[in-house]
């Protein structure tokens, strides 16, 4: 209520916060709107340390990361559109323990220097927004996203959230093999809007 100025959870997000609380992996299909974000922003300010969150649309990024700072909330990111010494500045922040939050682009995970960067830090949560672009079979596909096996790799044993709002069973299965989430709470929710109606007619 504080931070956010909701009362009450919306359907499975309670269920899928408890799971990365018990260090659960999760994959969680929600449709936009849907509340996917608040599943990793709400433990990334219980856990001691940060979250990592990987997003492939640097707008949604910034507009995310201006929504928690106006909230009190700790964040940041780094992508392209930062000059080296905001880069230096954001790494400064994280390296001292001040943020809560850092949001990054998936091309970054290719720089070895910044994967040492990441090690570095006490990352208790990794967060994969847009999740089915790592999948070739997506309607997104992202080759930097593979990159993401680098993460997986450097920090085994943190809880990972994948989520997104569009992937047919192979694309779920592939994110599942990609991000080696073969032990992973799956959450979907209903994809019905009441509000919408659909008709089909001949051409």
């Amino acid at each position: 209520k504080t931070h956010f100025g909701y009362d009450a959870f919306r359907p499975l997000q309670e269920d899928i916060i408890k799971a990365l609380f018990s260090g659960q992996d999760c994959l969680v299909l929600m449709p936009t709107g849907g509340g996917k974000s608040l599943c990793y922003q709400l433990p990334a300010m219980k856990f001691d340390g940060i979250t990592v969150v990987i997003s492939p649309l640097i707008a949604l990024m910034k507009d995310q990361v201006d929504g928690l700072t106006e909230n009190g909330i700790a964040a940041a990111y780094i992508n392209s559109t930062l000059s080296p010494t905001e880069i230096a500045s954001v790494v400064k922040r994280a390296r001292s323990g001040e943020l809560k939050i850092l949001c990054i682009a998936p091309e970054r995970l290719a720089i070895y220097s910044f994967r040492e960067f990441l090690c570095g830090l006490a990352v208790r949560l990794i967060a994969i927004d847009e999740a089915h672009c790592i999948s070739e079979w997506g309607h997104d596909f992202r080759p930097e996203y593979r990159n993401l096996k680098n993460l997986r790799a450097d920090f085994p044993n943190v809880p990972v959230i994948a989520l997104t709002a569009t992937a047919t069973e192979r694309v779920r299965q592939d994110i599942i093999d990609q991000l080696a989430l073969s032990s992973a709470r799956m959450f979907r929710s209903s994809f019905d809007r009441p509000n919408l109606s659909y008709y089909v007619r001949p051409k």
